[in-house]
C-alpha cells in the first residue's frame, strides 16, 4: 500500500480488525520509509447493477437514492435512522443476491414499501403517494383502505348512522 504522506510503495500492517459488522476490515500501516501511520480499509466488491427507470433510462444503483427517500418518508415518525439504513442494507442484499445486471425501479419501490409497511404505516403511504404517484384524493384513500384491509368501511352519504335515526325517534 502506498504512503500517503511519502508515496512510498512499502509499507507494514500493525493491526487489523473487523468492521462494519464484518463487511469491511480496518487496517492501520506504517510506512516502512517515513515511519508515519496511516489507516486503510478493505471491503469486498460488490456486484454493481443498473436501476431502469420509468422511463427506459438506467443508471447505476445508488444506496442513498433510496435511503434519502425512505429518510423523507419517515420524517417526524417514531422511526430511527438504524432501522432505516437496515431497510436499505436488506434491499440492496437482496438485489445483489438475485445476481441480475438490471433491475426495474418499480421493483425496488415495491420492495422498499413491503419494508416500510411493517415498520411504520404513515411511512408507508407516504412513500407510496411520492412513489405512485397519487393523482387525487380518491387514489390517496384507495391506499389507506388496501392498507387496512377494507376491514374499515366508510358509511355512505345521505343515511343516518343508527345512532342518529334513534335519537330522531325519540325527539318526536
Amino acid at each position: 500500500m502506498r504512503c500517503p504522506y511519502c508515496n512510498a510503495d512499502d509499507s507494514k500492517v500493525i493491526d487489523s480488525r473487523p468492521t462494519e459488522d464484518g463487511k469491511a476490515i480496518r487496517r492501520r500501516r506504517e510506512c516502512i520509509q517515513c515511519g508515519k501511520r496511516f489507516t486503510t480499509y478493505e471491503k469486498v466488491e460488490e456486484l454493481m447493477f443498473m436501476v431502469v427507470k420509468r422511463d427506459g433510462s438506467r443508471e447505476s444503483f445508488d444506496r442513498n437514492k433510496i435511503l434519502n427517500g425512505i429518510m423523507r418518508a419517515c420524517q417526524k415518525r417514531p422511526v430511527s435512522v438504524e432501522q432505516m439504513e437496515a431497510i436499505v442494507d436488506d434491499v440492496e442484499r437482496g438485489l445483489n443476491n438475485m445476481m441480475e445486471k438490471e433491475v426495474s425501479s418499480s421493483f425496488i419501490g415495491e420492495v422498499v414499501m413491503d419494508h416500510l409497511k411493517d415498520l411504520d404505516e404513515v411511512a408507508y403511504v407516504r412513500f407510496a403517494s411520492v412513489y405512485r404517484q397519487f393523482k387525487d384524493v380518491n387514489t390517496f384513500v384507495a391506499e389507506i383502505e388496501k392498507l387496512l384491509g377494507n376491514d374499515h368501511k366508510p358509511a355512505k352519504k345521505g343515511k343516518k348512522p343508527a345512532r342518529a335515526k334513534a335519537e330522531a325517534v325519540e325527539d318526536e
